[in-house]
């Protein structure tokens, strides 16, 4: 985010700078969006690691366990290249909103949300899958556990400065601050699985799934008037409040921007809706992020002699088939490093992959709190921006609007506790937000 500003009105502005309020649904915005600068060249280095690292990872994976986890692997990857060519994000979607109320990023989400959701419906409602699997809706309990770990982890993705797909693709593609935000992430994952029977049995009504009460296209039909509902909020409210543009990021030109990027946000969108059915139809279930994280704790801590497979949480019949299986058999680890491999390859091409080595103590302090309130928040809810959110919603069930809703109210939280730890915020009388 930028805080530089411009001083006097602008043309067709009023007295302060501000464009009088449009009576249209255009979203206005308090001065043109800046000209994207040019990308540098590309970082070959980078950029051959990265490919013969997903050629020989995908090989690997592929002779040793199968067609399957092969797929899924090449799938993260193709999602980590459209992350982080379409810098698609919810920290900075949501940030955004709340801050100065532009709603440019949200309308993207609604974008993502309803595609996927379409794709889901066929898929799901036709019981369409591959390699023997049976798709079905992402659907979690509505209770204390969802309301408070989305809330954390709304909390913590402001702190921490990504949310959790943001997170591996920020990794990728080599930024070392959210190093640390994904080793918190990891231990408030375990710190979870370490203490599961505290929360096991907090209060909580039985998951709502909408399909179950008016089918699969009734439930397609009300996600997409809600969706669309909030698309026209969000244009009343950044018309009323004339927001700063968001940052234009380094691009190409022609048809070199589909490899260096970077894309339009609806463009993202809509890649991720269909590789994420592409998750779906392969494994028989939607794609999420942070339930690996918790998986590679645990097998951590096993290296270092210890016993997490004694815990009350890894005991658990699926979970414990999960930690005894190899990380690279798990459908979700594998979509996590490729999407890590992908971002890498994207940034590398894109010319902007790079390592900064000085992070402020206070930056590094708030990356590695606000992963722990999001691997703990995770784990509460049933899932994070993916898992729950965006599979949720999509699934037509009731807890992804909830998560939604609570994470919005911590994004609110987050905002004011970013300040702590010397984090800016975008106002409304900055350049860009």
């Amino acid at each position: 985010m930028s805080s530089a500003t411009t001083s006097g009105p602008t043309p067709g502005s009023t007295l302060t700078g501000r464009p009088a309020p449009s009576r249209r649904f255009t979203p206005v915005t308090s001065r043109p969006t800046p000209e994207a600068p040019r990308l540098g060249p590309v970082s070959w280095a980078p950029l051959l690691v990265a490919a013969l690292g997903t050629l020989a990872l995908a090989a690997y994976v592929w002779a040793t366990h199968g067609t399957k986890p092969g797929i899924l692997l090449l799938l993260g990857a193709a999602l980590g290249v459209t992350l982080f060519h379409s810098r698609f994000g919810f920290t900075s979607a949501w940030r955004q909103l709340v801050a100065v109320g532009n709603g440019t990023g949200l309308r993207a989400h609604a974008v993502l949300l309803g595609t996927t959701a379409t794709l889901f419906a066929l898929i799901i409602g036709t019981g369409t899958g591959l390699f023997g699997s049976t798709p079905a809706p992402s659907a979690g309990p509505l209770g204390v556990a969802l309301i408070l770990g989305a809330f954390l982890f709304g909390v913590g993705m402001q702190l921490g400065g990504a949310c959790a797909s943001g997170t591996l693709f920020a990794v990728g593609s080599g930024q070392s601050t959210i190093v640390l935000t994904l080793g918190g992430f990891i231990v408030g994952s375990v710190l979870y699985a370490w203490q599961f029977p505290l929360v096991r049995d907090l209060p909580a009504l039985p998951a709502f799934v909408l399909a179950d009460h008016v089918g699969w296209f009734g439930s397609w039909a009300l996600t997409i008037l809600v969706l669309l509902g909030i698309v026209a909020v969000t244009r009343v409210i950044q018309a009323r409040r004339v927001p700063p543009p968001v940052d234009a990021v380094p691009s190409a030109r022609g048809p070199l921007r589909a490899i260096r990027g970077s894309w339009p946000l609806w463009v993202g969108a809509v890649v991720l809706a269909l590789l994420g059915a592409g998750v779906l139809l392969v494994s028989g279930g939607a794609w999420g992020i942070t339930s690996a994280f918790g998986l590679w704790g645990a097998k951590f801590l096993q290296v270092l002699g210890l016993h997490p497979e004694t815990w009350a949480f890894w005991q658990q019949p699926a979970q414990a088939q999960t930690l005894a299986a190899p990380i690279l058999t798990d459908k979700t680890s594998l979509t996590d490093i490729g999407i890590m491999l992908g971002a890498a390859l994207a940034a590398a091409a894109g010319g902007v992959w790079t390592l900064h080595r000085r992070i402020p103590w206070r930056t590094a302090v708030a990356a590695v709190l606000g992963g722990i309130l999001m691997g703990i928040g995770a784990r509460l809810a049933g899932g994070c921006n993916i898992g729950a959110y965006l599979a949720g919603i999509a699934s037509g069930s009731l807890h992804g609007w909830i998560w939604g809703l609570a994470a919005l109210g911590g994004t609110w939280v987050g905002l004011r506790g970013r300040r702590l730890f010397g984090l800016a915020n975008p106002a409304p009388r900055d350049s860009v937000c």
